[in-house]
């Protein structure tokens, strides 16, 4: 077996905040093969994108820890790694496609000059071979009239066309590990489908792993290889894709499953998770999502649930669900 080109091990991710330091990330692990692709879901504030932010050290090193945590790509600690090589990984080996396109563009720098930045930087490409390599690029997104775009500014761009921008950065170097960070946020149905038909182009053309961040359950089912559940800075279930859609395991998960719009069913009000989500700080004792679980029973609140490893290399924090499925096997 191949080593995995991306090992995140016991991550913990603490904030400094008014009354001191905050824990939004507890122990979360997990290990991303070559050319693989990896799911990661939950609700807002479930803690998706500080794994995903962790992972590159984009978190203000004054305001942020992650005591006693590892991640290693291609065997190397990037937590240990100096600052200036930091810096030829990001962007390079490991490139990110941050949530709003919106806004992650600069408002006063061309797309050339944009996209250009990367590609002198990380591959010494002087002003006019960055220029020749941003059009392709942009055509590779499948952008129209790439060229004239060139000299664009984003708030020229629609928001489909700035998603595809974001995507020609990301992919400029030709990364060995790609990091989706809800990459179809506020745009329509139909953009959606074509930007993750590119995307999964892109895998198969570079030979990329890609990490793809979201809660949106029908777009990870059709894209990734296995997926990661996560709740209240924890994962709670790790599994392949179509095992955890056909049968999910932890309340969560099936919880999540349930409010997907179902357009053949007879019901027309959606399922819902009662409650919301706890903050970073106000996590209850035992399991967080007890609260909200309607199969909770006492032993669940009087102490930390550890995660179980189940057969075929799942992963599930539940010990009710976890000792039925033993029993029923």
């Amino acid at each position: 077996m191949s080593m995995p080109l991306l090992e995140v091990d016991n991550l913990s991710v603490d904030f400094r905040g008014d009354s001191g330091w905050v824990r939004a990330i507890s122990n979360v692990s997990f290990s991303l093969e070559a050319n693989r692709s990896l799911g990661i879901v939950g609700e807002s504030g479930s803690g998706k994108s500080v794994c995903a932010l962790s992972i590159l050290r984009l978190h203000s090193r004054r305001n942020s820890r992650m005591p006693q945590s590892a991640i290693r790509f291609d065997g190397q600690d990037l937590l240990a790694m100096p600052e200036r090589q930091l810096r030829h990984v990001r962007g390079g080996d490991i490139a990110m496609i941050f949530q709003d396109p919106m806004t992650s563009l600069n408002p006063v720098l061309t797309i050339a000059d944009q996209i250009g930045e990367t590609l002198r930087i990380h591959q010494g490409l002087d002003k006019t071979a960055a220029r020749r390599r941003t059009a392709e690029l942009l055509d590779m997104v499948r952008i129209p009239d790439a060229r004239r775009r060139l000299d664009e500014y984003p708030h020229r761009l629609s928001g489909g066309m700035r998603q595809r921008v974001m995507i020609a950065m990301a992919i400029a170097c030709r990364p060995r590990l790609l990091i989706a960070d809800e990459p179809t946020t506020a745009l329509d149905v139909t953009i959606q489908a074509q930007i993750m038909q590119l995307l999964r182009e892109l895998q198969e053309e570079i030979g990329m792993s890609v990490i793809l961040i979201s809660h949106d359950l029908g777009l990870v089912a059709e894209f990734v290889e296995r997926v990661i559940v996560m709740y209240a800075g924890q994962t709670v279930e790790d599994a392949d894709a179509r095992l955890l859609f056909e049968q999910p395991l932890h309340p969560y998960t099936e919880g999540l499953l349930k409010a997907i719009p179902d357009l053949d069913g007879d019901s027309e009000r959606l399922a819902a998770i009662p409650g919301s989500i706890p903050a970073p700080g106000a996590w209850p004792e035992g399991c967080r999502f007890g609260r909200r679980c309607a199969y909770a029973e006492p032993g669940c609140f009087e102490q930390a649930i550890p995660l179980a490893t189940l057969a075929r290399g799942r992963q599930l924090r539940c010990p009710p669900r976890a000792a039925a499925l033993d029993t029923a096997s």
